[in-house]
């Protein structure tokens, strides 16, 4: 019973989330050419991170959770965990993530890393979250970094390749956040958080869910036109794509249930990223520009 209210306050279905990006995007700078204990080291680090921040996110969230139906049987808000242990709990657990990736990724990972850590915790959750309609934006950033961060222990810079990966997942981010928002409407309002439904109205949010699914859909297939990825990607990443956009629009039919609506949204916004971690794991390609950067360094060691 320890162990589970230890494992409940990491939010398992988060750290699980950012596995699978993380694991993409380092298969994706692979290339079939797959350090095991490397990927290893990464993804275990990150998710110690990622737990380390979800762990410290719930000590700060304790008052607004429990204000809020989905979240008032969280083990802070019923009292099965007291906030000393989940603060030294988070704290132990991203001193054992960031440890992990610095002694066994590159310093380039373990900043992205830290980068992430620190807005999710410092600026999101500690500020914007509250004070702003724009924290979802903000929060998209830290949201991002686990494929950024994955690609990056294999090259070892932050190239064409980790910037796409970071403006797509960073996009999808945005309406996938929304769509909770929608469907969670009387939560988020109960707890007084500034969320775009709540401060603008469900229909601000709709017109914005539609116009960041479009600019994910152009962000996804610059992988392929930057020579990262195939056209098996391509065909997953437009058939995604546009079945999520039309799932958006159909939310302006008159007889729309909002709510039903954006459940809907919310998860297919899953499937579709999952779907596109997988692909660049499988389909992905060394560009033009890096194979001549990796001819010239095979002939400078021959």
């Amino acid at each position: 019973m320890k162990f589970k209210r230890y494992l409940q306050v990491t939010k398992p279905g988060i750290i699980f989330g950012n596995l699978i990006s993380a694991a993409g995007g380092f298969l994706l700078a692979a290339q079939g050419s797959v350090d095991w204990w490397l990927l290893a080291a990464t993804v275990v680090g990150l998710s110690l991170v990622v737990a380390s921040g979800c762990a410290i996110n719930n000590c700060i969230d304790q008052d607004i959770d429990a204000k809020m139906a989905r979240t008032q049987k969280r083990v802070l808000v019923t009292g099965a965990m007291s906030t000393k242990a989940a603060l030294a709990h988070g704290v132990l657990l991203g001193l054992a993530g960031f440890a992990l990736l610095w002694f066994c990724t590159n310093p380039l990972a373990t900043g992205c890393v830290l980068f992430g850590f620190v807005i999710y915790v410092g600026v999101y959750s500690l500020y914007m979250k509250r004070n702003s309609v724009y924290g979802t934006l903000v929060g998209s950033l830290s949201g991002a970094v686990p494929p950024v961060a994955g690609y990056c222990a294999v090259t070892g810079r932050f190239d064409m390749g980790a910037a796409i990966l970071l403006l797509m997942f960073s996009l999808w981010q945005m309406p996938h956040s929304y769509a909770i928002a929608i469907f969670r409407f009387k939560d988020y309002e109960a707890a007084g958080i500034p969320v775009l439904p709540v401060v603008k109205g469900i229909s601000a949010a709709k017109q914005q869910i539609v116009l960041y699914i479009l600019a994910f859909a152009a962000a996804t297939v610059m992988l392929v036109y930057g020579g990262y990825a195939g056209y098996g990607y391509l065909a997953v990443a437009v058939a995604t794509s546009l079945w999520w956009l039309k799932m958006a629009l159909s939310g302006y039919k008159r007889e729309t249930d909002d709510r039903a609506w954006a459940r809907q949204v919310f998860f297919f916004s899953i499937i579709t990223i999952t779907s596109l971690s997988v692909m660049m794991a499988v389909d992905g390609q060394t560009p033009p520009h890096s194979r001549v950067v990796m001819t010239a360094d095979a002939g400078h060691y021959r």
